[in-house]
C-alpha cells in the first residue's frame, strides 16, 4: 500500500488555531460546536446539498435554506461520472472544484449534507476524503447534518453565497486510496491488508447486489462492517465516537496492526467507514477503494459471498 504525500502547489500547510476551545481540531462537529466555530474564526461551510432539490425538486436543498454563509458545491460533482460514480476526479478536475467553491487549504472547512439518513454521512465523508486527499489540514463533518442544525433552531438562511474563487492547483495523494490493481494483489495474498465491506450483510453474503453491479458477491477474504455500525444506538441521526473508538478497540486483535481498506459498491458508504476508522478512531493505515464492487464486478475479478 503506497504512502506517498500529496504535492500541494497552492500552499504550505501551516495551520495555526488561535482560540483555545479549539486547540485540537476535531473532525465531528455536533450543530452547537459549529455555530460557536463559526463566531470565533473563519471557517467555509461547504453545503453538499443538491442546488435546487434534485431531478423532482422535493429533495431538501440548498436554496430551499441553509446554514446562513454557507457556499455549494453538490456531492455529484465530488465523484465520477454515472456509468463509474465511484471513480476519483483527475487532478484537473478536482482543482476546477476547489477553485470554484473558493477553497483554499489556508482556511478550515466544515462539511454539511442533508441527514439524519445514515447514507447521507457518506456523501459527506466521500467530501471530506476527496479535500484531505487535496491537501486540507482542518476538515470536519457536521454530524447530523442540516437535520441536526435545524432541530438545534440554528439560523436558516435563503439567501445564496457566491464564493470568490481562489487559484487552487492540487495533486492527488494516494495514501487514502487503492487501486484495482492493489485490491486484487490483497486478494491473491501478494500484499498484506483487511478489507473491509461497508454495505449491508445481504451484499455482502451476495443475497443481493447494486443494480450497477455485473454480478453479486463480495471480495474474497472481506471482513462487513455495515455502514450503521459506527452510528449512536440513542439516536441513529449521530455518528457516535464513543462507538466507533469501542469497535476499533475490538477489533484491534483481528486487524493485528495490517492496512484497511473499506470498500462498497461506489465508494460512498467505504467512504464513511474510512472516515470513521482513520479520522475518529484514529487508526493509521486506512484507505478506499473508491470504483469498489462496481468496477469489481465489471472487471470478472473472483468474487466470494460472506459468511
Amino acid at each position: 500500500m503506497r504512502l506517498s504525500r500529496l504535492v500541494f502547489a497552492a500552499a504550505a500547510l501551516s495551520l495555526g488555531l488561535s482560540a483555545p476551545a479549539w486547540a485540537q481540531w476535531n473532525p465531528l462537529i455536533s450543530a452547537i460546536e459549529l455555530q460557536a466555530l463559526m463566531a470565533e474564526r473563519e471557517v467555509v461551510v461547504l453545503d453538499t446539498r443538491s442546488a435546487d432539490g434534485g431531478a423532482d425538486g422535493k429533495a431538501p436543498n440548498y436554496m430551499a435554506g441553509h446554514i446562513p454563509g454557507a457556499v455549494n458545491a453538490p456531492y455529484e460533482k465530488w465523484r465520477g461520472p454515472k456509468q463509474n460514480p465511484g471513480e476519483k476526479l483527475s487532478d484537473a478536475a478536482l482543482s476546477e472544484l476547489l477553485s470554484s467553491a473558493g477553497l483554499t487549504p489556508e482556511k478550515p472547512v466544515v462539511v454539511v449534507y442533508e441527514g439524519p439518513g445514515q447514507v447521507d454521512f457518506g456523501s459527506a465523508a466521500r467530501v471530506y476524503w476527496n479535500l484531505k486527499s487535496a491537501g486540507f489540514g482542518e476538515i470536519a463533518i457536521l454530524n447530523g447534518g442540516m437535520f441536526k442544525w435545524r432541530d438545534a433552531g440554528l439560523p436558516i438562511s435563503t439567501e445564496p453565497s457566491v464564493p470568490a474563487p481562489t487559484e487552487v492547483t492540487a495533486t492527488w495523494s494516494d495514501e487514502w486510496f487503492v487501486t484495482r490493481e492493489e485490491v486484487l494483489a490483497i486478494v491473491e495474498g501478494k500484499q498484506e491488508a483487511v478489507l473491509l465491506d461497508a454495505r449491508a450483510p445481504a451484499q455482502w453474503k451476495g443475497e443481493q447486489k447494486h443494480g450497477a453491479a455485473k454480478t453479486p458477491g463480495t471480495l474474497p477474504g472481506a471482513y462487513n462492517a455495515p455502514f450503521p455500525t459506527f452510528f449512536d444506538p440513542k439516536d441513529p441521526a449521530l455518528m457516535s465516537a464513543e462507538v466507533v473508538k469501542d469497535w476499533a478497540a475490538k477489533a484491534a486483535e483481528e486487524i493485528k496492526g495490517r492496512p484497511v481498506v473499506s470498500f462498497c459498491n461506489t465508494g460512498q458508504l467505504a467512504a464513511q467507514n474510512w472516515f470513521a476508522l482513520s479520522e475518529v478512531a484514529g487508526l493509521e493505515n486506512v484507505s478506499i477503494y473508491p470504483e469498489s464492487m462496481v468496477d469489481w464486478t465489471h472487471a470478472d475479478l473472483p468474487l466470494s459471498y460472506g459468511q
